[in-house]
């Protein structure tokens, strides 16, 4: 598969093919193979990171998830990729793992607003209205606003 990029004026007229991460032996066989889980490892932690965060935007969550587990994996102490990873969880509606990344945000760092937020917003998700109000309250206190 491959396509035309013109610009400038038609000045410059190239074809690239599209390329995946595959399996070598798919190509060198000359097939195309699937994209593997390669293609969620490729790459610096920065580069995952904003790829992460670029499939997160785009509201593809569960790839998100797929870039971010390892990214979390490597560096268990990093607030924000685990917060998104949480975050990707809960858009995802994989409550139970949101609140199991958000709870070791909160053992970690127990003033982490968004996170007590987040928690209390997945209890509630998962009709556990009970357990969700002290962490609704908590973060309307810390961050100075209205609880809904």
């Amino acid at each position: 598969m491959s396509f035309t990029f013109s610009s400038l004026g038609g000045m410059f007229n190239h074809r690239f093919p599209l390329q995946r991460v595959h399996d070598g032996q798919a190509v060198a066989a000359g097939r195309e193979a699937p994209v593997n889980d390669t293609y969620f490892e490729f790459g610096t932690p920065v580069d995952r990171w904003n790829r992460a965060g670029m499939f997160f935007d785009a509201k593809e969550y569960t790839t998100a998830v797929r870039i971010l587990r390892g990214l979390v994996t490597e560096a268990p102490g990093h607030t924000a990729a685990r917060l998104l990873l949480a975050r990707a969880y809960y858009h995802s509606a994989q409550l139970g793992r949101a609140e199991t990344e958000l709870r070791a945000i909160l053992d970690r760092d127990p003033v982490e607003s968004y996170a007590t937020l987040l928690l209390g917003r997945t209890l509630e998700r998962q009709g556990r209205d009970a357990e969700a109000a002290p962490y609704l309250r908590l973060a309307a206190a810390m961050t100075g606003s209205e609880q809904d």
